[in-house]
């Protein structure tokens, strides 16, 4: 599989309301700018850090020498207020923080993680204002924000750079749109109008600069653009809630590598033959049904000829070798919500073949755990689609 999903190590939500207090623990991660009682803009971020082992591992030992690219995933869990010109910014925190073991609305609050004002803990080093983190490939700048609404200096730190922008990503979103910009180009990610307000963002760029050292990688920090922050305009109010790594559902937030292992023989120097009717039948090799987490499988994909050519021949025809076009795919979906875990690609998902026939490879500790999954197979034969959805199902268990 050239797909491979890592989950968040930690994660919480800042509230400029309660500049103290943690909420590190809440199945909750939100964004938001809202109006309390008085009037005064109440803003929340969130934090967000995957292992940077489990990155290098990935990089070194999965990716090879494959051009890759990495998107971060969040999954909405409500959204309200959004008017136009709603900008979400990602940007990679420059400070070490602690998750804590808050929950939002705790009562006293918990005040033993990362919160507005501090890093670690209340009463521990506050988040650092600006600075220079320097590294064998030049110097990387730091800054933060500043609210006399929320007592001044706090709400996290970010890497810029001199201009202000390299390692910064940008989403635009309103009802109906969603758009990304990057320091290396332009990518725009749109959205029909009553679709799912999800991020996917691609933060490659940053995630090179962790695997280069160029900065420490302490995680993301999303938040509001400066304009719709601490905006206090009642029709500026907009509100996201994105499911943590601590929720109870299939949604936690995910670092997704993708990179195109596609290998052939069908040049000329395979043995079998490539189907050339879309009336085929169809199984999957190589399928226990049930796998852990460490697991990496290879399913092999049987085709044949629903109504073979007859021909005069003393084997059977069954026991001949075919292929699929190479413009063929898998995907998977979660077996109880009908939602895709990883869709169809062009790039990514491209079925591979070698002496054997067809196969795929799948690393299950990239998918959650205690699920059931199915296999779904589209191929491309004379200009007609197939997708085969024939109960190709598996389960991932805890170890």
């Amino acid at each position: 599989m050239a797909v491979y999903k890592i989950f968040p190590t930690q994660d919480t939500t800042l509230y400029c309301s309660n500049p103290s207090a943690n909420t590190g623990l809440d199945a909750i991660l939100e964004v938001s700018n809202k109006l309390g009682i008085s009037g005064t803009p109440e803003v929340a971020r969130y934090l967000i850090q995957f292992d940077q082992e489990e990155i290098l591992d990935v990089y070194s030992n999965k990716i090879g020498v494959n051009s890759y690219e990495v998107y971060f995933k969040n999954f909405i869990a409500e959204a309200q207020g959004l008017n136009q010109n709603t900008f979400l910014e990602l940007l990679p925190i420059a400070q070490a923080w602690n998750n804590g073991t808050g929950y939002y609305l705790d009562n006293p609050a918990e005040q033993d993680g990362a919160s507005w004002t501090y890093a670690n803990f209340s009463g521990s080093s506050p988040w650092s204002t600006s600075g220079v983190y320097s590294s064998i490939n030049g110097d990387a700048f730091y800054t933060s924000s500043y609210s006399n609404i929320c007592g001044g200096v706090g709400g996290g730190n970010w890497f810029i750079d001199a201009s202000g922008s390299y390692y910064v990503t940008v989403g635009y979103v309103l009802p109906g749109y969603v758009a990304t910009a990057y320091a290396s180009g332009s990518v725009n990610i749109s959205f029909g109008l009553r679709s799912p307000k999800d991020i996917e963002a691609k933060v490659t760029n940053i995630v090179d600069a962790w695997i280069g050292e160029s900065i420490p990688n302490y995680g993301f920090i999303v938040k509001l653009t400066g304009s719709q922050e601490f905006n206090s305009s009642q029709y500026v109010q907009p509100i996201f809630k994105y499911y943590s790594v601590d929720t109870n559902t299939i949604y936690p937030p995910t670092l997704e590598f993708r990179w195109r292992d596609y290998s052939t023989v069908l040049t000329g120097s395979a043995s079998g033959s490539i189907v050339t009717t879309s009336n085929l039948k169809m199984s999957l090799a190589e399928n226990p049904g049930v796998f852990y987490p460490e697991s990496i499988n290879r399913f092999y994909v049987n085709v044949s000829p629903l109504y073979p050519k007859r021909t005069y021949q003393t084997s059977s025809l069954y026991t001949d070798l075919n292929y699929l076009p190479t413009s063929s795919y898998y995907a998977i979906k979660d077996l109880d919500t009908n939602e895709y875990v990883i869709n169809f690609d062009n790039n990514y998902t491209q079925i591979s073949s070698d002496e054997n026939g067809n196969y795929f490879d799948i690393y299950m500790s990239g998918l959650e755990p205690e699920r059931y999954y199915k296999i779904l197979i589209k191929t491309i034969i004379n200009g007609s689609t197939k997708i085969f959805d024939d109960h190709y199902y598996f389960k991932v268990v805890n170890g």
